[in-house]
Formats: C-alpha cells, structure tokens, sequence
C-alpha cells in the first residue's frame, strides 16, 4: 500500500511537469525528490502508526471432526455432494447396527432370566430355604444387566451420527463399505458450523496503542474487487502465538520464537451490503483491512484512499 502512495505522488509530479512545463534541471528535480521524501516519509509514518493497515486478513472458521462413538461397517451416508446445507440433528450417515442389536436381545434375554432367579431366589429365602445374601446377589445381578442393556441401546443410538450443529460437511469421502472406527486420530468426516466465522486481521505490534475495541474498520476482500466493507473492531486478541509456552522438559529459549509476530485482532463486518455476499465468502477468504484510529482523523481519509485503490488492483488477478 505504500507502494500506492509513492506512485500517486510519482504521478502528481509528472502531471505537475508536463502541464506547468517545469524544465527539469538541477533544482527542479532534487526539489521534487526531497519534498518527495520529506512529505511522503512523514505521511506514510503517520498514516502507519495512527491508522494501521493489515495486508494479511482472513476469514477463519471452526471445523469439527466427526468420529463416530461406536465402530462399525458403513451402510448409508446420508449427505449428498460437498456443501449439503444440514440443520443440526440431520443425519450424516449410518453404521450397521446388526451387532449391537444382537447384543440388546441376548441382554434381553439375561434380563428375563434373572428375574425368574429373582423370583426363586425370593421364594425360598421367605420359607428360610434360601439365604439372603442369595436374594441379593440375584438383584445386584439384575440391576448390572439393566445398566449393560441401557449401554448397548445408547450404542445402538450412536450408530446414526447426527449434524451436531447447523452448517455442512465438506469433501465426503466416506463410502458405503468402509469401516468407521472410534479413534480421534482418524475422524471420518469434517463438519463446519455455518454461524462459527472469524474475520482476524494480522496487525503489526508497533501499533499495538492504536489497536482499540469499538473503533472503525474497513475490510476488502481479495474475492470481492473494487468493493470495500465498513466494520469494526471487536476485539483485540490477548496472545500471540509466537509465546505460548507448554509444560515440557525444554527450557524456554530466543530460538523458539524468531519472529516478533502479529496481532490478531477481531474485525465485525457492520456493512449491509455484506448481506449479499455472505453466503458467497467460503472459510479462509483472504482480505486486507485497515482500523482508524482517533488520533489524526483529518489523515485517515488517505488510508480510506489507498485500501480502495487496492482493492481496486485486486481485478488484475493475474499480476496481483
């Protein structure tokens, strides 16, 4: 964006030149050099410091693996295509539930046996035939089976794996066939949550006291050329990545962190014609965005200048 700035002002001297019909000789040009340099090198600290401009912003968005609760062979996949839009409780696709239901009707089974053990158990211990700690065992029996048959018919439940929120799965590659197992490691589905939207901007932190909730932003997307959005800031993250630190046997060194880092912060697109385009932004957009500040405010309008002019630039694809 700099660069933008400096060819404006290339620009405005040849005009100026051609026009006036300056001669150009040993005072006019150094003139418009170092006039150049003072008033553009001023311009650009102020606009920078005072008004931060982000190049790298992004539209991030969570994702949430889908691993199934039970194992099992795949016999449906309910969701069609690459960007089926789901309501959550939609299902996502079936296990075969043969094996689980097996092992309802012998729990079953065992259920109706140890009520009739229940019952004999209890009719000897009331004509002293029996003892008491029989009864009891036969009970204690009883209840264990109920609890393993509400196990298996919650197992059975989880052989149809439901949206867990409203969005979509991307690039299905589960087949009837396949076997889905129950490790984290290996989900067998990526969902994303269509209201989990995230547009951070990566700010330099030698503008970190200029970087405040609730100020003015602007944020244009690469994908959307020559359109610039009016936001704001929501919030300013409190960490940066570049210093986490995680319990470990390795001490905390310069090498572990090379690079000074960014700011992430938090930008909410306040503009209605956004609206439109929404449903169009996929997750992980690319877009450059700008905070004005309170200090300087008269200047901000060169900053407003040049995010559009960029914006602009983002028509030539093929040489941007």
């Amino acid at each position: 964006m700099d660069s933008l700035l400096i060819l404006t002002y290339a620009a405005i001297c040849i005009v100026l030149f051609k026009v006036f019909k300056i001669p150009l000789n040993k005072w006019s040009i150094p003139t418009a050099v170092l006039g150049g340099i003072v008033f553009m090198g001023g311009l650009i600290l102020t606009l920078n410091y005072n008004h931060p401009y982000a190049e790298i912003s992004r539209q991030y968005f969570i994702s949430t693996p889908i691993v199934p609760h039970v194992n099992g062979e795949v016999i449906e996949v309910a969701v069609k295509g690459h960007h089926q839009s789901l309501e959550k409780g939609d299902v996502l696709f079936r296990l075969d539930p043969t094996p689980f239901q097996y092992t309802i009707k012998g729990l079953e089974a065992r259920i109706e046996l140890a009520n009739a053990d229940i019952d004999r158990a209890n009719s000897l211990f009331q004509r002293n035939a029996g003892s008491k700690r029989d009864f009891d065992l036969a009970t204690a029996t009883l209840n264990d089976l109920h609890a393993q048959l509400a196990q298996a018919n919650y197992q059975l439940e989880q052989t149809t794996e439901r949206a867990p929120a409203d969005g979509y799965v991307t690039q299905v590659a589960l087949w009837h066939g396949m076997r889905a197992s129950n490790i984290p490691q290996r989900p067998v589905m990526i969902f994303i949550a269509t209201d989990e939207q995230y547009l951070i901007g990566w700010f330099s932190q030698n503008t970190m006291l200029r970087l405040e909730v609730g100020s003015e932003a602007e944020v244009a997307f690469d994908g959307i050329p020559g359109t610039v959005f009016s936001a704001e800031v929501k919030s300013v993250l409190p960490a940066l990545a570049e210093g986490q630190v995680q319990a470990s046997g390795d001490l905390v060194s310069p090498a572990m962190a090379p690079l000074a880092g960014q700011i992430p912060v938090l930008i909410h697109i306040t503009d209605e014609r956004f609206e439109k385009y929404a449903g169009r932004v996929p997750g992980g957009a690319y877009a450059q965005s700008a905070i004005y500040s309170k200090h300087f405010h008269h200047i901000a309008i060169v900053r407003k200048i040049l995010l559009r002019m960029s914006a602009w630039v983002d028509y030539l694809f093929p040489f941007h």
